[in-house]
C-alpha cells in the first residue's frame, strides 16, 4: 500500500496545485476590488454557521456513527478525514467546471458548503463498502463518483428544476446507490453471513451514538443551509426538527416491538432516527405543515427499522448484495420517500397556497403562470428521481468493476473489517492480528492481554492467599 497510495495522494495533490494556480479566484464578493466599501461580504453571518453545522455533520458525525465495527474504528473516522478533505478539493473544481460562465471557477463560502454536500454522497457510498475495500481502492472510488455526483446534480437541479433544498435525491439517495453498486462486483462469500468482525461492541456503539447525536441536531442545518437567511431556511429547520423527532420516537417503538423480549436495537437507533432527516430532504422548504412533516419523520423511522430488521438480510440473501452500515435503509430508502412527497405536494399545489410568484419562484426554480405548472413540477421531480437512480447505480456498477483490479490492492478475506493492515496499532489493543480469520478459526478476542498468562495465573494467585490471609477467623458456635 505505501507506495501505490501515497504516490497517488501526492499527484492528484499536484493536479489539484496546477488547476487551482489557474483556473479557480474568489468571488468579486470576497475578493474586494480596488476602492470597493467593507460592506460588500459573502453572506458570512448568515450562512458561516450553517455550514459549520455541515461541516461537524461530515468530519464528527459520519465518521463517528461508522465506528461502531468492532477493528475498523481507525479506518473509520480516519478515512473519513481522508475522503471528505479530498472531495471538498475535487467537488469544487468538478462543480465549477459544469457551471463556468467565464474565464475561471470562482470560489465563495457556497462553494465550501456544496462541497461539503458532495462529501455527504461519497461518505454514505463509504457506508456502503465499509471494511471491504482498501484505501487505495476507496480513493479511486471517490474520484470516480464525484465525477457522476456533479453530472447528476447539474442535470436534475440545472436542467429539470427540481426541489431538493436538503439533498434527499442528489445527496442521500445518489450516494446510497452509487455505494450499493460498488458492492455488487466486491461481493465474496465471506460476506454470506455475519462475519466475526463485521459485529460491534459495548464501547463501539457508543462511540458511534455519538456520531448519531451530532448528526441528529445539526441535521436541520443541513437541510436549511442551501436558504440560509431567509424565510425558506427557517421553514426548512422547523419541518426538519419535527421530522427527526417523529423518526425517533417511531424508530424506539417499533425497534422494542419488533424484539421477542421487547429490547431496543442499537443499530436501529443509531440509523433509523436519522432518517426523518433524510425523508424531510426534498420538501423540507415546502408548505409541508408541521403535522405532515410528523408524518414524513414517522414513516421515514418505520421504514428504517424495517429495512433493517428485514429488508437488508433479504437483499443480502437473495441478491448477495452486501451493505456494512445498512445505507439503503438510512439514506436510499427515506431517500426515495422524500422524492415521492415531492412529487405529491407539487401535483396538489395551488398558486393560492403559497405567498404569490415570489415565493413560487424561490422554491422551483421554473416557475410560470401556467395552470399546468404543478404538473410539470411533479413530474419533473419524477423524472429527477429516475436520473438519480440511473446514474448512481449505473455510476457505481462501472466504478465497482474497475476497483477490481488486482492493482488498487484488494483486501483480502483476512482483512476484511480489520484497521491492522493499514494502520499502526499498539501491541495491546487488537489480538489475533496475525492469525488470519477462517471457518475454523472464529473467535475474535477483544483486547490483548497486558500481561502474560504465567503472570495472570501468578497474580490470580496471589490475589486469592490475600484475600484467605485477610478473612476474619471462625468464631465459636455457643449450643
Amino acid at each position: 500500500m505505501r507506495g501505490k497510495f501515497s504516490a497517488l495522494l501526492l499527484f492528484l495533490q499536484v493536479v489539484f496545485i496546477i488547476l487551482y494556480a489557474f483556473f479557480v479566484e474568489y468571488t468579486p464578493s470576497v475578493q474586494k476590488p480596488v476602492n470597493a466599501s467593507l460592506v460588500e461580504h459573502d453572506n458570512i453571518d448568515d450562512l458561516y454557521p450553517m455550514y459549520q453545522d455541515v461541516h461537524v455533520m461530515i468530519f464528527i458525525g459520519f465518521g463517528f456513527l461508522m465506528t461502531f465495527l468492532r477493528r475498523y474504528g481507525f479506518g473509520s473516522v480516519g478515512l473519513n478525514m481522508l475522503l471528505s478533505a479530498f472531495v471538498i478539493e475535487w467537488a469544487i473544481l468538478m462543480r465549477g467546471c459544469l457551471e463556468l460562465t467565464g474565464d475561471k471557477v470562482q470560489v465563495s463560502l457556497e462553494s465550501l458548503l456544496n462541497a461539503d454536500f458532495a462529501c455527504g454522497a461519497v461518505l454514505i457510498s463509504f457506508g456502503a463498502v465499509l471494511g471491504v475495500l482498501s484505501p487505495l481502492q476507496l480513493m479511486v472510488m471517490a474520484l470516480l463518483e464525484v465525477v457522476v455526483y456533479a453530472v447528476n446534480e447539474y442535470v436534475i437541479i440545472g436542467k429539470l428544476g427540481i426541489t431538493d433544498i436538503g439533498g434527499s435525491m442528489v445527496i442521500h439517495a445518489f450516494g446510497a446507490y452509487f455505494g450499493l453498486g460498488v458492492s455488487v462486483f466486491h461481493w465474496r462469500k465471506e460476506l454470506a453471513k455475519a462475519h466475526p468482525k463485521e459485529e460491534s461492541v459495548y464501547h463501539s456503539d457508543i462511540f458511534a451514538m455519538i456520531g448519531t447525536l451530532f448528526l441528529w441536531m445539526y441535521w436541520p442545518s443541513f437541510n436549511g443551509a442551501p436558504a440560509a437567511g431567509t424565510f425558506l431556511g427557517a421553514r426548512a429547520a422547523i419541518n426538519t426538527v419535527y421530522s427527526l423527532a417523529a423518526a425517533a420516537v417511531a424508530s424506539f417503538a417499533l425497534s422494542s416491538i419488533l424484539d421477542k423480549s421487547g429490547k431496543l436495537s442499537m443499530v436501529h437507533i443509531q440509523n433509523a432516527t436519522l432518517a426523518g432527516g433524510v425523508a424531510a430532504g426534498s420538501v423540507a422548504n415546502l408548505r409541508l405543515s408541521p403535522v405532515g412533516a410528523i408524518l414524513v419523520g414517522t414513516s421515514a423511522g418505520i421504514l428504517s427499522v424495517v429495512g433493517y430488521a428485514f429488508i437488508t438480510p433479504f437483499m443480502l440473501k437473495t441478491f448477495r448484495l452486501h451493505d456494512t452500515c445498512g445505507v439503503h435503509n438510512l439514506h436510499g430508502m427515506p431517500g426515495v420517500l422524500s422524492a415521492f412527497v415531492s412529487v405529491i405536494l407539487a401535483r396538489l399545489s395551488t398558486p393560492t397556497i403559497y405567498a404569490g410568484n415570489g415565493e413560487l419562484a424561490s422554491i422551483f426554480s421554473r416557475a410560470t403562470d401556467s395552470p399546468d405548472f404543478f404538473q410539470q413540477q411533479a413530474n419533473m421531480q419524477m423524472a429527477g428521481l429516475a436520473v438519480t437512480l440511473g446514474l448512481s447505480i449505473g455510476g457505481g456498477m462501472l466504478t465497482g468493476l474497475l476497483l477490481k483490479i488486482p492493482f488498487l490492492d484488494p483486501v483480502s478475506r483476512d482483512n476484511l473489517f480489520e484497521d491492522f493492515p493499514y494502520w499502526k496499532i499498539d501491541s495491546d489493543e487488537p489480538v489475533n492480528v496475525e492469525e488470519p480469520m477462517n471457518g475454523k478459526n472464529m473467535m475474535v478476542m477483544e483486547e490483548m492481554p497486558k500481561k502474560s498468562k504465567e503472570a495472570a495465573a501468578e497474580e490470580k494467585a496471589s490475589l486469592k492467599e490475600q484475600s484467605l490471609d485477610s478473612s476474619p477467623p471462625e468464631q465459636e458456635v455457643v449450643a
